[in-house]
């Protein structure tokens, strides 16, 4: 579909089913209704001609049966709508040249007969006229003035009854495709709404077959990833519990070794795979979920006394603008957020800047900034998968464990928030963390 057809083309299935439906429902009226017209003026035009045929022919049988002194009295009540006698021989002129009058010249011809042979001919003008000429019994000249119908004119109730017709096919068409697309609605909603914690609203399995089934299947998959996650964080659960006791003997062990040298290496080995350990524990817990209920809390005072332990502890961090309101969200979940995102910020650039803002839609931004390096564009997704390091010499110290900004992006969905990053053109990285509307 190219950009024309896209720009005048509806985005949504229920746009376009509906703009189907109706203007399909409008084409089938439409030629109903035509047909019906077309159909209503043929059956008059028959009925009009041998209407004609009879009337014209008994007029002029009465007309040549009348004393010629008489006749002109006569001619208002022969007199219709389409035709009027005249005594006289009329104008000359050529034979006509449209379909209606060839028809109807032929049907008075017809009703006359050979006993009054007539000529007709066209006349000039701007409404379609011609004459048929005879002669009476009695030689005298006689003229019949027609001026043909083309079609009998529309009742004045009739336009409206086809706008009334015309909204109630729209609104037909409207609640037919409200109906059948509301429950793929309903799926959407629920498949967007099944995030980390698992918590999304299970679809009602009613309604037609397709769309029961269809609600059973999603129902039944959540269920099958809920007992999935739940597994997986069950095993790590218990290898972090078995581990923390091989790890406390090494420890032991490293105290009585005589070789400072080694026992160093060696205790900060056991630091970092302890350190491992508690981080890929805290990553399973934010896929599963276990995260506080959301409350209402005062962002502002949150944000500003975190900010006061990174300054107290030494750290370059500030904060400037502020919310000005309370949010409902999960403390804990958006503390650890900012945590992972300042602590990143000052590990890389010795420094960071977290600002406070609000979207035009009213949604609350905080965004933490910093001068540090940088990541490559191609890497800006790939950071947020779990263990991955932009850090190239694998440098625990310098690199992390890879599970820092994994977390965030789980918390933050689990938040049904968006973290976004980006570099700063004046360098340094741009971490932008968006709430969601407040009720």
């Amino acid at each position: 579909m190219n950009a024309a057809s896209a720009l005048h083309w509806p985005r949504t299935l229920f746009a376009r089913l509906t703009l189907i439906l109706f203007c399909g429902l409008l084409l089938s009226q439409t030629l109903s209704a035509t047909l019906t017209l077309q159909e209503r003026d043929d059956a008059t035009f028959t009925m009009m001609t041998g209407y004609i045929e009879r009337e014209v022919a008994a007029s002029v049988a009465l007309l040549d049966r009348l004393p010629p002194a008489e006749r002109s009295q006569w001619l208002p009540s022969l007199a219709r709508r389409s035709y009027e006698f005249v005594l006289g021989p009329g104008v000359s002129g050529s034979p006509p040249d449209t379909r209606l009058s060839r028809d109807v010249a032929a049907s008075m011809l017809s009703g006359l007969g050979p006993r009054y042979p007539a000529t007709v001919n066209a006349i000039p003008g701007n409404r379609e006229r011609f004459q048929v000429h005879l002669k009476l019994s009695d030689g005298s000249p006689l003229t019949i003035d027609v001026r043909p119908m083309h079609n009998i004119p529309l009742s004045g109730w009739l336009p409206l009854l086809l706008l009334v017709q015309l909204i109630v096919l729209g609104v037909c068409s409207w609640l037919a495709v409200r109906l059948v697309t509301r429950p793929l609605k309903q799926l959407a909603v629920a498949a967007d709404a099944l995030g980390p914690d698992m918590n999304a609203t299970r679809l009602p399995e009613d309604g037609p077959t397709e769309v029961s089934h269809a609600a059973k299947a999603f129902n039944a998959m959540q269920d099958r990833i809920s007992s999935y996650m739940t597994e997986r964080i069950q095993i790590l659960a218990a290898i972090s519990h078995d581990l923390q006791t091989p790890i406390t003997r090494m420890r032991l062990r490293t105290d009585l070794m005589d070789d400072t040298t080694q026992q160093a290496k060696l205790e900060q080995d056991l630091q970092e795979l302890e350190s491992l350990v508690r981080e890929g524990v805290a990553y399973a817990r934010t896929l599963h979920g276990a995260a506080e209920p959301p409350q209402r809390v005062d962002a502002d005072a949150l944000l500003d006394s975190m900010v006061c332990d990174y300054v107290d502890a030494g750290q370059a961090v500030s904060l400037t603008g502020k919310v000005g309101t309370t949010l409902l969200t999960r403390p804990q979940a958006l503390r650890r957020i900012l945590s992972n995102l300042i602590d990143n910020a000052v590990k890389f650039s010795g420094a960071s800047e977290v600002r406070v803002g609000t979207l035009p839609d009213g949604r609350v931004t905080i965004t933490v900034l910093d001068r540090g390096p940088g990541i490559p564009p191609k890497e800006l997704d790939a950071v947020f998968q779990p263990f991955y390091r932009v850090e190239s010499s694998r440098n625990r110290d310098s690199g992390g464990t890879g599970l820092g900004l994994a977390i965030a992006r789980q918390l933050a969905l689990a938040m049904n928030a968006t973290l976004h990053l980006q570099n700063r053109p004046e360098g340094g990285l741009q971490a932008s963390l968006t709430l969601p509307n407040q009720p």
